[in-house]
């Protein structure tokens, strides 16, 4: 099992489920793209790993270069990789990548409200209801009116987690776009659009506690 998170991403090259996961936000992230207006488009992504969500699907995307962004991870060795990454994209004037607290709203000032939010392979690595209703509830800070969210949720044991990410966001102001489980049914990736306001300060500094650990990540 990974040790570590830069491990854990190694399992994208074996594991056919990550890989259906990716494919299907990386499809959700060139649909936001597409649906955005004309102009500038603004991202940000929680716990962005080495960022291969969005900077794949930049790669042949035609809005590339309408793109500013951030991404905030807290493994160096993850960041590292993202930031050759951007540099081979040629989007390193574009893009940041901070290597720091994805938890704390202080590494998204400045980048928010955004365009599209990316929240993917947080949720099942928070301790509980409450915290991920936290997470949720501040994601109102990160999202202008109008902006695409994309999440991720494993299930386990036959519970179908993502139901209670539906129904909480969908009482925060999120409207459902699209929604869809990979061919092996255990893990879910939804996109909602914000209805509502933003927030311009954050409720509370710290946007969640991330709790999980690779070897259990879902």
């Amino acid at each position: 099992m990974p040790k570590d998170w830069y491990e854990w991403h190694d399992l994208y090259n074996t594991e056919p489920v990550l890989q259906q996961r990716l494919e299907i936000v990386r499809e959700y992230i060139a649909y936001s793209l597409n649906a955005s207006p004309d102009g500038a488009i603004r991202i940000v992504s929680v716990c962005a790993g080495d960022g291969r969500d969005l900077l794949g699907t930049l790669k042949n995307h035609p809005r590339a270069k309408d793109v500013s962004a951030r991404l905030v991870e807290i493994n160096s060795n993850l960041v590292e990789r993202g930031r050759a990454t951007i540099e081979s994209l040629g989007l390193i004037k574009q893009i940041e990548f901070i290597n720091g607290d994805a938890t704390l709203a202080s590494n998204y000032v400045g980048a928010v409200p955004a365009d599209i939010v990316i929240v993917c392979g947080v949720f099942g690595n928070l301790a509980d209801e409450g915290e991920l209703n936290r997470l949720l509830d501040n994601l109102s800070f990160l999202s202008k009116p109008g902006a695409f969210v994309i999440w991720t949720r494993g299930h386990s044991n036959g519970i179908p987690y993502s139901d209670n990410v539906r129904k909480v966001l969908g009482a925060s102001g999120f409207e459902e776009v699209n929604f869809q489980l990979t061919a092996t049914g255990d893990m879910a990736v939804g996109i909602h659009r914000y209805r509502s306001e933003s927030l311009p300060q954050p409720k509370e500094q710290q946007l969640f506690v991330f709790s999980g650990v690779p070897r259990t990540a879902r």
